[in-house]
């Protein structure tokens, strides 16, 4: 039994958040007790009804509570009650900010074919991870509008890059090709004919470390292709590393052909501090309150925590158990088409760990 005790702060959030956070919760007090580690979580109200209430997002206090975590379980954020923009720069992007959570890790995995809108694709054909930097390039929120509201109005939006953000990403990624151990094989997707500043600056660090890694194989892809070749030949791939805009893009692609939203989970890692992980698919605020939404992306997001917390084994299980109830139980990974309730989702997986 470790003698560390893991501190989690939940962050349930906006729509169905809550809904497949407490069937993560449900997962996490199953493996907690089956492999014996200890954890103590606290839960956080952060989202659209405490800025509605509020009229704050995150406050520098809120931060510094945050603080004390090892990490973070977000469900999901953003609501119709609320203008697009505000609770994802407030919440989301300022909690990856102030953490430096550089790392968007996000694992494409098919585990049923049934699920996959691709023809004749199995799943040893889809299995590849998307390494997507954090914290820079478009995503940094730099920019201006020039004559604003006139004929002659201009909006210049930055793309901001620098040598540290980009080598400390592409690092990352070559380690984590090295430790999958697969293929070994790390693509660079990007697109270097026409972003010729940004991507000569990519293109340049990724040459660099990549001398430092003899043992994998590397290749390029433009983001148009690699999209492309994500739906003709998703076999090609093993890591992919790339920009904020382009990452944000292609795991969505790449979240459809694993099986759709009700599946895809992702982390936002700081390797040297305090990472987050949530489901990918949104708050799909027509959901709510229904116990129809798929709660497995929200299950794997917690694997992937855990296996970030050093409980490889209880993740490892964690993810066979949903494998399992994929392959076994479901009819489909769509809310409302499952054959089971959100909460029976839940209790599936707490039964096949």
């Amino acid at each position: 039994m470790s003698e560390k005790i893991h501190k989690i702060a939940v962050i349930a959030g906006d729509g169905t958040g809550p809904e497949v956070i407490q069937e993560g919760l449900k997962v996490l007090a199953a493996a907690a007790s089956k492999f014996n580690f200890q954890y103590q979580t606290e839960i956080f109200d952060f989202g659209a009804q405490h800025y509605l209430q509020t009229g704050q997002t995150l406050t520098t206090e809120d931060l510094e509570a945050l603080r004390r975590f090892d990490t973070i379980y977000l469900g999901a954020i953003g609501a119709p009650s609320v203008k697009p923009g505000i609770l994802e720069q407030g919440i989301l992007l300022k909690l990856r900010f102030a953490f430096d959570q550089y790392i968007n890790l996000r694992p494409v995995k098919l585990y049923d074919q049934r699920f996959c809108p691709l023809r004749d694709k199995a799943p040893e054909d889809i299995d590849f991870v998307v390494v997507r930097e954090n914290t820079e390039g478009l995503y940094k929120g730099m920019g201006e509008f020039q004559n604003k509201e006139t004929p002659s109005e201009v909006a210049i939006q930055v793309s901001y890059n620098t040598r540290k953000g980009i080598e400390r990403c592409i690092r990352y990624a070559f380690e984590y090709t090295r430790k999958r151990n697969k293929k070994k094989n790390l693509t660079l997707c990007g697109k270097t004919n026409v972003l010729t500043y940004a991507w000569d600056l990519w293109r340049r660090t990724f040459e660099d470390v990549a001398k430092e890694y003899p043992d994998i194989q590397t290749d390029y892809a433009h983001v148009d292709a690699t999209c492309m070749w994500f739906v003709r030949h998703p076999e090609w791939f093993d890591v992919i590393v790339t920009d904020n805009m382009f990452g944000d893009i292609i795991t969505d692609l790449g979240a459809m052909i694993q099986g759709g939203m009700g599946i895809a989970a992702g982390g936002n890692i700081n390797p040297e501090g305090i990472s987050m992980f949530e489901p990918i698919g949104g708050s799909a605020p027509k959901y709510t309150g229904k116990n129809v939404i798929n709660p497995l992306a929200a299950i794997c997001a917690l694997a992937m925590m855990l296996e970030n917390l050093g409980e490889t084994q209880a993740a490892k299980t964690i993810e066979e158990a949903v494998i399992k109830v994929v392959k076994e139980r479901l009819k489909s990974l769509a809310a409302g088409k499952m054959g089971y309730s959100t909460s029976e989702v839940g209790d599936l997986v707490v039964d096949n760990l």
